[in-house]
């Protein structure tokens, strides 16, 4: 800039000495140069000031790019660092699960394998208990048809009388032995009871009926008003003594039977309800020597008979007794005198070998002494002692 106007000034003074007017018009144009000059040189500054605020701004840019780079290098370095982290938390958490979820599996095979066996055991306990209620199904549909055979044998009068025979003939051929009793038998005046039990001592039989008669019970059970619960106690009670006096007068017979016989009533429950509800009847079997008796009562009857005859049995026997026990005895003195021999040899055994023992004794005290007996010296020196001879003379 400062060449320019020494180089302008140059100009002005080789102009203003050549032509005054040129030197106006040169200088006119010389001001339009320099404020050309000037116009070009603010440019040029304001260019380079724009250029060095460009290039300070770059820079800048520059500097805060590097910035954005290294940071984006850091952040980058984080990314990766996190990523390996995460990577290897994932893989712990993978891991992690994969043992929990294989536990989880454990137990819940464990847990479904233990839910299966106690179903299958809960199954298998279930058709048992089907299997015991089916067997309980057919013995009440067996029993049930027992029970509907029963009332229509209780139904049926010939029936019914099978039934309560069929009975007594059980508890009796149960209770007694054969021989000691007769089913059916025919007594001198052409009836035939139901049972004769053979009495000890030649006595005369005891007669059992079993012919009991139910129709009025039946009748009883049936009733539904009071009108008919009364008529069928009237019926009951007919039956009842109707059947003693004809056991009293068909079976009670001096001489060829006891004078006291058995009514047999086949169920325990007529036979409380006799009991309970009719007692008259019962007082007028007592005088009438008829035994109103169950089965149970049957039963206990028998067993005292049985121990009658048994004791029977035994007096029967009694002399067989004696004899044996006479005999017992004989061989008992006998071989008590046997004893006291055997004793007695004991004790000459006994004697002998205490001889025994005593001889032994002085060969080995005689053995003592021969083996204390010297030799040489000794023996000289024994040799010149005198010895004793018979009759205590010395030799």
């Amino acid at each position: 800039m400062d060449s320019l106007k020494a180089a302008y000034e140059d100009l002005l003074a080789r102009l203003a000495a050549a032509d005054p007017a040129l030197v106006l018009g040169a200088g006119a144009l010389g001001l339009f140069l320099l404020l050309a000059l000037a116009v070009l040189v603010l440019g040029a500054r304001r260019g380079r000031r724009l250029a060095a605020e460009a290039g300070e701004r770059a820079e800048e840019m520059r500097a805060e790019i590097a910035a954005l780079l290294k940071t984006q290098a850091e952040m980058s370095g984080r990314m990766q660092s996190m990523a390996e982290i995460f990577g290897s938390r994932q893989s712990e958490l993978n891991k992690h699960l994969s043992e929990r979820l294989d536990g989880i599996g454990h137990r819940l095979n464990q847990s479904v394998g233990e839910a299966t066996k106690n179903t299958t055991d809960n199954l298998r306990r279930l058709h048992e208990r089907l299997a015991v209620l089916d067997h309980a199904q057919k013995n009440i549909s067996e029993l049930a048809g027992q029970v509907t055979t029963l009332s229509n044998i209780l139904g049926n009068k010939q029936s019914r009388g099978a039934f309560g025979q069929s009975r007594m003939e059980a508890i009796i051929a149960d209770g007694l032995p054969k021989g000691a009793y007769l089913f059916q038998a025919t007594l001198k005046s052409g009836a035939r009871p139901d049972c004769l039990v053979t009495m000890p001592n030649e006595a005369p039989p005891l007669v059992i009926d079993a012919k009991f008669p139910l129709e009025g019970y039946h009748a009883l059970k049936a009733a539904e008003t009071p009108e008919t619960a009364k008529a069928a106690q009237a019926r009951f009670r007919t039956d009842l003594l109707k059947h003693i006096a004809d056991i009293k007068e068909r079976y009670l017979i001096p001489g060829e039977t006891q004078d006291t016989a058995f009514m047999f009533v086949p169920s325990e429950a007529v036979f409380a309800e006799i009991h309970e509800h009719f007692e008259a009847v019962v007082q007028r079997a007592y005088r009438a020597k008829v035994v109103i008796v169950s089965p149970s009562l049957l039963m206990l009857s028998i067993q005292v008979v049985q121990a009658l005859l048994r004791d029977a049995r035994l007096r029967e026997q009694a002399h067989v007794i004696q004899e044996e026990v006479m005999h017992l005895m004989v061989d008992l003195s006998r071989l008590d005198e046997r004893v006291r021999k055997l004793a007695t040899h004991f004790g000459q055994a006994n004697k002998d070998i205490d001889q025994i023992l005593i001889s032994t004794d002085k060969l080995q005290k005689r053995g003592a002494k021969i083996e204390g007996l010297g030799f040489g010296e000794e023996a000289e020196e024994g040799a010149n002692k005198p010895r004793l001879v018979a009759g205590g003379e010395k030799a």
